[in-house]
């Protein structure tokens, strides 16, 4: 990866989002760990990324809110302004019950973060990219958004909503050397899998084990990175052979 990019993670305080900023940091970007309520996290992902070395700085706001969203943006957006030349759509979260009993208010916020989330944060970076005529924005989708799953009727349709926003811009923005791509983790070892029976879910994966968040933000750094110029369009599963 070429060094000296800015990276927007959202969702960067724990889980996936950490393990992608890290990645990132990593590799010579200055990240930009966005979080909702979680500051400690962030504050300690910040905290990792500078004693390795690396670049990062906190910007707190709530991807489902427009006007929050557009004013903790505002400095990447404005004329002259710096600029974003990553983004990762991670923000997410899982509110799962049986489709029949399942809340408004629980449908309403899995979908409105990874959706809503999803164009609050991306159309207004978007135009800074076409003008430099380079980008990269990657989007987390979920197995869950590619087969289906029993109970998560709202993430499965989040994140396959998701997955067609990706393909659609992807179409859009090709032409100015801006790739679109999605990664559909299966079962990762994160705080979204506390108090499930692992050791029963390990059984129905090929590889018998969960992935890592470590393996997913991998997967990240590559498409972000110059060698992933011509991949755009695509949904890329890591999920030990699932689905």
């Amino acid at each position: 990866m070429t060094a000296l990019r800015t990276a927007l993670v959202t969702g960067a305080s724990r889980g996936i989002g950490a393990a992608i900023a890290e990645e990132l940091a990593g590799a010579g970007c200055t990240v930009l760990l966005n979080y909702r309520t979680d500051g400690a996290g962030a504050e300690a992902v910040k905290a990792r990324i500078e004693g390795n070395g690396g670049r990062a700085e906190l910007l707190p706001f709530d991807v489902r809110d427009a006007r929050a969203t557009e004013a903790a943006l505002a400095p990447f957006t404005s004329e002259g302004g710096r600029a974003v030349d990553i983004i990762v759509n991670n923000a997410g979260v899982a509110r799962d019950n049986p489709f029949p009993t399942m809340k408004a208010e629980d449908w309403e916020l899995v979908t409105r973060t990874s959706l809503d989330g999803f164009f609050n944060v991306t159309r207004p970076l978007v135009m800074p990219l076409v003008h430099r005529r380079w980008g990269r924005i990657v989007n987390i989708a979920s197995i869950s958004g590619l087969v289906g799953n029993r109970g998560q009727v709202n993430y499965s349709a989040a994140k396959a909503g998701l997955i067609g926003a990706t393909r659609s811009l992807a179409q859009e923005l090709a032409k100015r050397r801006i790739t679109v791509n999605a990664v559909a983790p299966g079962l990762i070892d994160t705080e979204m899998l506390v108090g499930l029976p692992l050791e029963e879910i390990t059984k129905q994966i090929p590889m018998r084990r969960l992935g890592t968040p470590a393996e997913v933000a991998k997967l990240v750094a590559f498409l972000v990175g110059e060698h992933a110029g011509y991949i755009t369009g695509q949904v890329i599963s890591i999920n030990g052979g699932l689905a």
